[in-house]
């Protein structure tokens, strides 16, 4: 790699972008943050390290700023908060980033989507997110759409969700698509494959699929967790209609992920979300240890539960809870066991 790139990351006070500023750092790039208001940014760790370009991602005035002379942009931006319609919005803020990284000669973007089935109708969260991606490789500009699926780590809102469900509940009622398949990948690989996407050919323009080494149920997830963290095994009983809007409810009821949250993520466990191909490994190659197992990435993830205060990003492993995730993530959790 050549020192002294520049790397633009938007969404900085998410779980992803907050984790992979200091990354980037640390592998020799400049970085350029993107955000709403510095004020959110203003405790990290890695502020004094990065250029700040304060501004909402909708405003190409502020775009044409953030994506001056990047070599790398990385668009890691969405609108699942529970306050209007998120696909709309989404669509709005891809057209107008993939307008602007054309316009200013961006060197490649990267982009976190979701991992999906290629047949039958998709949830909202999961068609929307397929539409961003696809409306970036159709921007002019080199793009690499690397499609996850749940994502293992503290702060993530879907570990949160499995977490919260699994020691909250030593008994649950839930519906039949809890026996889909998933293929989790720790966080500490997805910034393996991030960071590694960099440095794809510059005139590759396609998406990949990015997972775990295990293709597990929700089910054998909710189990494999309470083994890791010292409980019981989960009394659970599937039931054959728990509308994803009622399981929605339940989650956010039982949770402390918000309904605004938890609802998209629960409209995509109806699929089952396992790679299909595995190209990025002969491209930018596997995370220099392997991936990380299901039971180790949870391990490393609820090893920092206890921490107070929450460590910085980029100062622990970066499956375990820092200062930039939200107040309703971490902690063990439970009240039962």
């Amino acid at each position: 790699m050549t020192p002294g790139r520049l790397a633009l990351v938007t969404g900085v006070t998410g779980y992803i972008g907050s984790r992979l500023v200091p990354r980037l750092l640390d592998e020799g790039w400049r970085v350029r943050a993107l955000t709403r208001d510095r004020a959110k940014v203003a405790d990290r760790a890695w502020l004094h390290r990065v250029d700040v370009v304060e501004g909402d991602a909708s405003s190409r005035e502020t775009l044409d700023r953030a994506l001056a002379g990047v070599d790398v942009a990385y668009y890691v931006l969405h609108s699942m908060d529970g306050e209007g319609d998120f696909v709309e919005r989404d669509r709005d803020l891809a057209r107008t980033f993939g307008a602007a990284a054309a316009d200013a000669g961006a060197g490649r973007i990267v982009y976190l989507s979701g991992l999906h089935p290629h047949e039958g109708r998709l949830s909202d969260h999961l068609a929307s997110r397929v539409e961003v991606g696809d409306l970036l490789l159709g921007s002019g500009t080199p793009t690499a759409v690397l499609q996850a699926a749940v994502i293992l780590g503290s702060g993530s809102a879907s570990f949160e969700m499995l977490r919260h469900l699994t020691t909250r509940l030593p008994v649950m009622v839930t519906p039949k698509w809890l026996d889909n398949r998933i293929q989790p990948i720790a966080v500490r690989d997805v910034l393996h494959y991030l960071v590694g996407a960099a440095d794809l050919p510059p005139d590759l323009n396609r998406t990949f699929d990015i997972g775990g080494s295990e293709v597990l149920t929700y089910r054998a997830m909710i189990q494999r967790f309470a083994g890791v963290a010292g409980l019981r095994e989960r009394a659970i009983v599937s039931v054959p209609v728990l509308s994803p809007y009622l399981a929605s409810q339940w989650v956010g009821l039982v949770t402390p992920v918000p309904t605004g949250i938890a609802k998209p993520l629960v409209g995509s466990l109806l699929h089952e979300v396992v790679c299909t191909e595995h190209d990025i490994d002969d491209l930018v190659g596997p995370p220099p240890e392997g991936a990380l197992s299901f039971d180790d990435a949870v391990a490393a993830a609820i090893a920092g539960d206890d921490a107070h205060p929450r460590p910085e990003p980029g100062t622990v492993d970066p499956g375990r809870i820092t200062a930039a995730d939200p107040e309703w993530a971490g902690g063990s959790g439970g009240i039962w066991s």
